[in-house]
């Protein structure tokens, strides 16, 4: 009798998982569906429409990787070592070097320095070699869909395929993060469409395999948001003994000179620059880890990606870059 009961309980969860998958598959196709229609009306061919949305279906690991929480956090220290090994800083130094023609093209159309262009490129793709696996349109149909922020997704997803029905990339060839930021740069479709830039002139802004286009969009948006190409973006320095935490934070800002007459000084030990500039005390790892001085540059860069760790790792990766050791 149990055992008839075990069965018929099995039967029946399986007969409704079963139509609870079909059930969304079901709710995926007739979102898709109108997804379509609104994508048609903004002008998307039916023939992007067709190649980029046939077949596709909701990715389940995309929806893990969003929902899954950080387990632990690492500490400043870990994350440059992480991301700034000696092997990436020489790799960076050798790129430089190879596309340092077009890289000072675009530093001159732009206003930015070159170092920094590569400090971007290689910490968020690994210098093109880690760009992402996902097809973006799918990845970005499953995070619209899913309902979290499917707002902003659906968005992002519209703008996808705006940008390839302008003729920028294959559907195929539309690789990116699981969450549809794309290319060596790592554009999210808006900022694509913002900034992306066709440096070679060939009538495509190809952020995937085009070095000069990658370079150029990188160096638009920086200059776009406020890059100042007389300033650098920031120091590591030294505090005095028993400095509290109290003046940190991006939301204060001294001269030079008042960072001066609070005892810090460069790593070195030396005075800080004379130079009337304001600076912002930075410590990623509290007080009982390195500190830094930076500029405005240093914001602009926390408008590219608003994390200390991040903007911080680059502005020491560029400096590795102009430096030998």
């Amino acid at each position: 009798m149990a055992s008839k009961f075990l069965k018929s309980a099995a039967a029946t969860a399986f007969v409704l998982l079963a139509g609870t998958s079909a059930q969304a598959a079901q709710d995926f196709d007739s979102w898709l569906k109108e997804l379509r229609q609104e994508a048609a009306g903004q002008g998307i061919s039916p023939k992007i429409l067709d190649a980029a949305l046939t077949g596709i279906q909701p990715i389940p690991r995309i929806i893990e990787l969003d929902r899954r929480q950080p387990e632990g956090t690492i500490t400043f220290a870990q994350y440059v070592e992480r991301v700034i090994p000696q092997s990436r800083v020489d790799r960076a130094r050798r790129l430089y070097q190879e596309h340092k023609a077009v890289l000072d093209q675009v530093g001159a159309k732009y206003g930015v320095q070159p170092r920094f262009i590569v400090a971007l490129w290689g910490i968020e793709t690994d210098f093109g070699r880690n760009m992402g696996g996902f097809k973006v349109v799918d990845a970005l149909a499953t995070l619209a869909h899913d309902g979290r922020r499917s707002a902003y997704f659906r968005e992002e997803l519209l703008k996808a395929l705006r940008i390839l029905n302008e003729g920028h990339i294959a559907p195929s060839d539309m690789k990116g993060s699981w969450a549809g930021a794309m290319g060596q740069s790592q554009f999210m479709p808006s900022s694509f469409l913002s900034y992306a830039q066709d440096f070679d002139g060939d009538g495509h802004k190809d952020i995937w395999k085009t070095l000069p286009d990658v370079f150029a969009s990188a160096a638009n948006y920086l200059s776009t948001v406020g890059w100042n190409a007389d300033q650098t973006w920031g120091r590591e320095v030294k505090l005095p003994s028993g400095f509290g935490a109290g003046h940190a934070g991006l939301e204060t800002r001294k001269n030079l000179s008042e960072w001066q007459a609070l005892g810090i000084r460069k790593v070195g030990g030396g005075d800080l620059p004379a130079a009337a500039m304001e600076a912002s005390l930075v410590l990623p790892d509290g007080p009982n880890g390195r500190a830094f001085l930076v500029y405005d540059n240093y914001r602009t860069i926390m408008r590219w990606n608003r994390s200390t760790y991040f903007a911080t790792s680059v502005g020491l990766l560029a400096d590795r870059i102009g430096a030998a050791d």
